[in-house]
């Protein structure tokens, strides 16, 4: 990463020269052709007022010495003198752009290039009181003549430059990414390390995801090895069982005994194994399809579901309420229901009531699962959605609770957005209540 931050700085700093030189290059042709125009602008001033036929020998060499051409202009066009050439072999000069602007405005101006692009030759025209026009010439060097002059001096400049950016590049590149290094070392407590201002709300981001990947890390580990827990134990009481009868020390009620054994530990492995499957489809379900379902037919199919379980229980099941409608996935909805219904049924005591009611309440559509059971405590009732935790473990194990049901309950409520509510006392009772918002 230092690398590619330092590479990408310096590619900077060199584009950045690069420019500036293209920048200082172009500022100074134009410097240089104000200049050479300015110049000749002086020349054609002075000599409108001198006789330019009768030029003495000693001003003429010196204007040759300076390369200055000087050439007169009938109003017709033709050439009357030319201090570098013989101006009877010249042809018609009424249409070069600068004799002809200067014909109409009184002055014009103009820059050609050379065919071999060496040099370019600027003119400068003065229209004169008879009528005829003065041009000025002179030849200076292009843009490109420029730049090879000045370029050995820019090549230093800019080697000088590059030498004294790379140190810095390097030490801004340290700094910057110093902060990001110390967060990498230690992502437990990256929120203790000052980071600049502009990384926070990454830094943040950053060390949320950290945190929950840590945490889905933990709750992937309990989870495998409540699992595995969960499933060694009937397959255990199974197996056992099995080699007993195999043996054949099982005879007459022995066998009976032995086969409703592994009759209840089959039965509950298969529960806690179509409760694993159910509650790892509804972690990577993509996407769930919502439809308008009626809650009380819902309420209604899961109590007459559930009436045998209730009455091997001993527990009276009932529903109230009305028909009431909401949007959600209809599968999930009587997932929860059962769920809330089965949980309050194996938790219940001698003759206990388990109450299901379907209603309205401040415009929200409400369902509601009250019992007579054996209560949660308070510091019980914030765990009881955890997946394989439970309240009571021996009880647990005797009415074939696998600890699933309500992290269900809990993953379809979320799916829903809706709010759940827990109000519990040891020895009372339960009630939890979905608010669907």
């Amino acid at each position: 990463m230092k690398k590619k931050i330092n590479a990408k700085m310096m590619q900077m700093v060199a584009l950045t020269l690069l420019l500036t030189v293209c920048a200082l290059l172009v500022i100074v042709y134009h410097l240089l052709q104000e200049q050479v125009i300015d110049d000749l602008k002086g020349y054609a001033n002075i000599l409108q007022n001198s006789d330019i036929l009768q030029l003495e020998e000693k001003e003429a060499d010196l204007l040759k010495s300076d390369k200055i051409r000087i050439t007169l202009v009938n109003a017709d066009g033709s050439v009357i003198y030319d201090n570098m050439t013989d101006y009877r072999e010249m042809e018609n000069h009424k249409n070069r752009p600068e004799i002809a602007q200067a014909m109409e405005t009184g002055e014009g101006q103009t820059v050609r290039i050379s065919n071999t692009f060496s040099h370019n030759t600027y003119y400068y025209a003065l229209r004169l009181e008879d009528g005829s026009v003065l041009r000025v010439s002179k030849d200076a060097g292009n843009v490109l003549q420029v730049l090879l002059r000045s370029l050995p001096l820019l090549l230093v400049v800019c080697a000088f430059l590059l030498i004294i950016c790379a140190p810095i590049s390097l030490l801004l590149t340290r700094h910057l990414v110093e902060p990001i290094e110390q967060m990498a070392q230690d992502m437990d407590h990256m929120d203790t390390i000052p980071v600049y201002e502009e990384l926070e709300p990454f830094v943040k981001t950053i060390h949320t995801q950290h945190q929950d990947i840590m945490k889905n890390a933990n709750m992937r580990q309990e989870f495998t090895a409540n699992v595995s827990h969960e499933l060694k134990t009937p397959l255990t009481s199974i197996s056992g069982y099995a080699e007993l009868i195999e043996n054949g020390m099982a005879s007459g009620d022995d066998t009976i005994r032995f086969a409703k054994e592994i009759h209840k530990s089959a039965n509950r492995l298969l529960t806690l194994i179509n409760d694993i499957i159910r509650l790892s489809q509804l972690d990577s379900t993509p996407e769930t399809t919502f439809e308008k379902v009626d809650l009380y037919e819902a309420a209604q199919v899961n109590v007459d579901m559930l009436a045998m379980s209730a009455q091997q229980h001993h527990v009276s099941l009932q529903l109230e309420g009305e028909k009431c409608y909401v949007y959600g996935n209809k599968q999930m909805l009587e997932d929860l229901i059962y769920n809330l219904c089965d949980n309050a049924i194996r938790y219940n005591v001698e003759n206990g009531l388990v109450c299901v009611t379907v209603g309205e309440e401040d415009d929200n559509v409400f369902l509601s699962v009250r019992d007579t059971g054996i209560g949660i405590s308070k510091e019980n009732q914030e765990r009881v959605f955890e997946r394989f935790y439970r309240v009571d473990k021996s009880r647990s194990k005797q009415t074939g609770g696998t600890g699933l049901g309500l992290a269900i309950v809990k993953h379809i409520v979320a799916e829903h957005h809706a709010k759940l509510d827990i109000k519990s006392k040891e020895g009372k009772g339960t009630e939890i209540k979905v608010t669907f918002v």
